[in-house]
C-alpha cells in the first residue's frame, strides 16, 4: 500500500478506535465487539511499526484506557493500572515467552500462574489499617473515578480485612486490583425481572455491570447482585508474598474472593496445554470469561521485566475465540417445523466466531423479535457458546441509521403459503396445513425415527426422495409402499429394498403409546402418548375423546388437551388414521397394562425416570413401572413419589433432593416392583 493510502488509513483507524473507546469505557454502549476492536487495534500498531516516526501521542495504540466520564470525582493511582498484550493462540503464546526470555535468561526455568480473564469491570479496593476506604475504577490507568459508595454495596467486599480473626494481620496501607462482574445466574435473573416489569431487557453482562458499578445511585448498585473477584496487589506498606500464586493466597486468608479456577504451570508448555481444555471449559464456569491470563510468578522477575508500551512484560492475555461479536442482519427467513411451528432465523453477514463461519442464527420466536426490536439491516449482537447454536442477543441500538425496516411475522407459511394461525396466549405461529412440504419431511422423520416406530433405513434424504418422486404424501403412504416402486429409485437394490420394507413391516407391531407419539402431535411426548394408552384402547376411542375427558388424565393440561382434540378433528389427518387402520397399523392398548393401573405392587405410585441405568433403557424402566401398576411423568414434582436416578441424573436430581423427593436407583426400582 503507498504511504499515502497508509497514512490516510491510519488516521481513519485512529478515528474509529477513539470512537469506539469511547462508547466501551465512557457510555458502557459499544457497537462493536472486543475482537474487533482488537483487530483494529493490530492493524492500527501494524502501520505505526512499519513507520515509528508517525506514532503521536494521543494515539490509541499509546493509551491503557478510555477517557474519564465528568459524573465522579478523579482518583490517582498509587501505580500503574496497566493492560495485558493479547495472544490469540498458543503459538503466539510462545512467541511471547521467547521475547521476553531473551531479555532474562531467567524466564526459561520460570514458573507461571494462569488466571481467568474476567469479562467485567476492572477496579481498584484501597484499604488503611484494615478498613476499606476507597475504591476507583481502573480509567485511563492513571486516574479513576471514586465508586466507593456503589462498591459497598457488594457483598462478595470485605469492609474490613482480614475478615477472620485467625487472618493475617492487614498491611497498615493496601491497594489491590480486582474485577466486578455479574454471574452468569444473577444476570439472568436481572433480565427476567426486567422482562415482568415491561422493561428493556439488558443484553450484556459487562455493560450492564459496568453501568450499574457506576450509577449515580447507589441503590441501583444494591439492588444488583454484583460481585467481584481479586486477583493483584498493587501496593502495600507492609511485606508481601514474593510470588503471584502465594499472592493469591495471601489475598483469600486476609477475606478477599479470589478466583477458584486459578493453578499454577511449572513450564510454558504446560499453559499452552491448557488452552484447548480450557476453550471448552469455560461454559460450564458460573461467570463469563475471554480467556486465561498468565503471569510468570516470580514478581520480582516480572517487575523487572518492565513494561513494553503500556503492557507489563511480565504477563500476557491469552483470549480465546470469540463467542460474542457483532454482524449485519442482512433478512430474517422463517422455517417450519413438524408440528407447524414457524421459526424465525436471522440471516447474516458471514463473520466468524469461535472458529466458525456463522451465515445464520436462532432469533427463538416472533416475540422475541418485537420484544427487542430487531430489525432488517441492523447491526446485531450475535452469540455462539460451544455446541450451542449461534443466536441473535439483540440489535446494537446505539449503530442504527433511518434505513433499517421492522419485522412482521408471516400472515401465510413461507412453504405451502397457506394462512397461518396464531393461538392467543401462546408465543408460537403455526402452519396448520398437515400437507405443507416443510412439514411432511419432518412428520415422516419424527414418525420412523429410533425414539417413536424405529424404522431402520428411512434417513431424512431418503424420506425427501420419497416425497420428491411423489411415493408418499403422509406417514400413513409408507405402509403401502411397494417393492417395484423403490427399486426403481437410483441407489436401491435388492437387499436394500427388502430390508427396509421388512422394517416397515416390523413397526406394525409398536406398541398404542408409541404410534401415538409417532403422530406428532403438538404437546405428546412419549410419556403422554404412553399415558394416553393407558387410558383409551386403540385411536379410534382417542379421536372420539373431549377436551374434559383428557383433562382428567394427570400430566394433561388445556393445551395439551385442546391440541389433542385439534389433531383428531382436522379431516387429512383423518384422512391418514383411516389410512393406517386399513394397512394394519392399528395397535390396540396393552389391556394388561391398563387393567393393573391401580392394582399391581406399585399401584397409587407416580416415579420419574431419569439418567443412565445399569440394565434398562429408560423406556424399559418406564414400561416395567406401568406394568406394575405405576404412573410416570416426565417433570418432578410435589406429587412425584420416586425419582429413579441414573448416571448423569442432572437437573431432575437437583430438583428432588430440593423438594425431598426419595431418589432410588433400578435395583430399588426392581424391588419395589416384585
Amino acid at each position: 500500500m503507498p504511504a499515502q493510502d497508509q497514512k490516510a488509513r491510519l488516521e481513519q483507524l485512529r478515528a474509529e478506535l477513539r470512537e469506539h473507546n469511547y462508547r466501551y469505557h465512557v457510555l458502557d454502549s459499544p457497537i462493536i465487539s472486543d475482537p474487533e476492536f482488537d483487530k483494529l487495534l493490530a492493524e492500527l500498531r501494524a502501520i505505526e511499526d512499519e513507520h515509528p516516526e508517525w506514532i503521536t501521542p494521543d494515539s490509541p495504540s499509546q493509551r491503557a484506557g478510555a477517557q474519564l466520564s465528568e459524573r465522579f470525582s478523579k482518583v490517582q493511582h498509587p501505580g500503574p493500572i496497566l493492560s495485558l498484550a493479547n495472544a490469540f493462540d498458543p503459538d503466539d503464546l510462545r512467541a511471547w515467552h521467547a521475547r521476553v526470555a531473551r531479555l532474562d535468561a531467567r524466564v526459561e526455568e520460570a514458573e507461571f500462574v494462569v488466571e481467568p480473564k474476567l469479562d467485567g469491570l476492572s477496579i481498584v479496593l484501597h484499604y488503611r489499617d484494615g478498613l476499606f476506604v476507597q475504591g476507583a475504577t481502573r480509567g485511563n490507568g492513571e486516574v479513576g473515578e471514586d465508586v466507593t459508595a456503589n462498591l459497598r454495596t457488594l457483598r462478595a467486599l470485605p469492609l474490613r480485612i482480614p475478615v477472620t480473626a485467625d487472618g493475617p494481620a492487614a498491611p497498615p496501607y493496601l491497594v489491590v486490583r480486582g474485577e466486578v462482574f455479574f454471574t452468569k445466574k444473577d444476570f439472568e435473573a436481572l433480565n427476567r425481572q426486567r422482562g415482568a416489569a415491561g422493561e428493556e431487557l439488558y443484553q450484556t453482562a459487562r455493560n450492564t455491570a459496568a453501568g450499574t458499578l457506576r450509577n449515580l445511585d447507589p441503590s441501583v448498585t444494591a439492588a444488583r447482585s454484583l460481585t467481584l473477584l481479586v486477583y493483584n496487589v498493587v501496593t502495600s506498606e507492609g511485606e508481601i508474598p514474593a510470588t503471584q500464586w502465594e499472592t493469591l493466597e495471601f489475598l483469600r486468608t486476609l477475606g478477599f474472593p479470589v478466583s477458584k479456577e486459578s493453578f499454577l504451570c511449572p513450564d510454558i508448555e504446560c499453559v499452552a496445554d491448557q488452552y484447548d481444555p480450557w476453550i471448552e471449559k469455560r461454559n460450564t464456569l458460573h461467570y463469563e470469561i475471554d480467556g486465561l491470563v498468565v503471569k510468570i510468578n516470580d514478581l520480582g522477575l516480572s517487575d523487572a521485566l518492565g513494561i513494553v508500551g503500556k503492557d507489563p512484560r511480565g504477563s500476557i492475555a491469552m483470549k480465546f475465540p470469540a463467542i460474542e461479536v457483532t454482524t449485519q442482519l442482512l433478512d430474517i427467513g422463517v422455517n417450519v417445523g413438524r408440528t407447524g411451528v414457524l421459526t424465525p432465523f436471522a440471516m447474516l453477514e458471514p463473520v466468524e466466531i469461535g472458529g466458525v463461519i456463522v451465515r445464520q442464527a436462532t432469533l427463538h420466536n416472533f416475540d422475541f423479535i418485537a420484544e427487542k426490536d430487531i430489525r432488517v439491516g441492523d447491526r446485531v449482537l450475535v452469540k455462539r457458546a460451544g455446541d450451542v447454536i449461534p443466536y441473535v442477543i439483540g440489535p446494537i441500538l446505539a449503530a442504527r441509521s433511518s434505513k433499517e425496516k421492522p419485522y412482521q411475522p408471516p400472515a401465510k407459511c413461507p412453504v405451502c403459503g397457506q394462512p397461518v394461525e396464531h393461538i392467543e396466549g401462546e408465543v408460537a405461529w403455526y402452519c396448520v396445513n398437515a400437507a405443507c412440504p416443510e412439514q411432511l419431511v419432518r412428520n415422516v422423520e419424527h414418525f420412523v425415527s429410533r425414539s417413536t416406530l424405529d424404522i431402520v433405513g428411512l434417513g431424512i434424504k431418503i424420506v425427501e426422495t420419497f416425497i420428491a418422486e411423489g411415493l408418499i404424501e403422509d406417514v400413513a403412504d409408507l405402509y403401502i409402499l411397494e417393492r417395484d416402486q423403490l427399486l426403481a429409485l437410483e441407489g436401491f437394490k435388492d437387499k436394500k429394498v427388502d430390508n427396509l420394507l421388512a422394517s416397515i413391516e416390523t413397526s406394525k407391531s409398536r406398541s398404542l403409546g408409541q404410534l401415538i407419539y409417532a403422530l406428532g402431535i403438538r404437546g405428546v411426548g412419549e410419556v403422554v402418548g404412553a399415558d394416553l394408552a393407558t387410558n383409551f384402547a386403540d385411536l379410534d376411542a382417542l379421536s372420539s375423546s373431549k377436551v374434559e375427558d383428557l383433562e382428567q388424565i394427570e400430566g394433561i393440561g388445556p393445551n395439551i388437551a385442546e391440541a389433542i382434540v385439534d389433531w383428531f378433528q382436522r379431516p387429512r389427518n383423518q384422512a391418514v388414521l383411516k389410512k393406517l387402520k386399513k394397512a394394519g397399523m392399528w395397535p390396540k392398548s396393552d389391556l394388561s397394562t391398563a387393567q393393573q393401573v391401580g392394582q399391581g405392587a406399585l399401584a397409587g405410585l407416580t416415579f420419574v425416570v431419569t439418567g443412565t441405568l445399569p440394565t434398562f433403557s429408560r423406556k424399559e424402566a418406564q414400561d416395567f413401572i406401568r406394568a406394575n401398576g405405576g404412573k410416570v411423568t416426565g417433570s418432578v414434582s410435589t406429587s412425584t413419589d420416586y425419582l429413579v436416578a441414573g448416571e448423569k441424573a442432572g437437573s431432575k436430581l437437583a430438583k428432588a433432593e430440593s423438594l425431598g423427593v426419595p431418589v432410588i436407583d433400578e435395583a430399588a426400582l426392581k424391588a419395589l416392583g416384585r
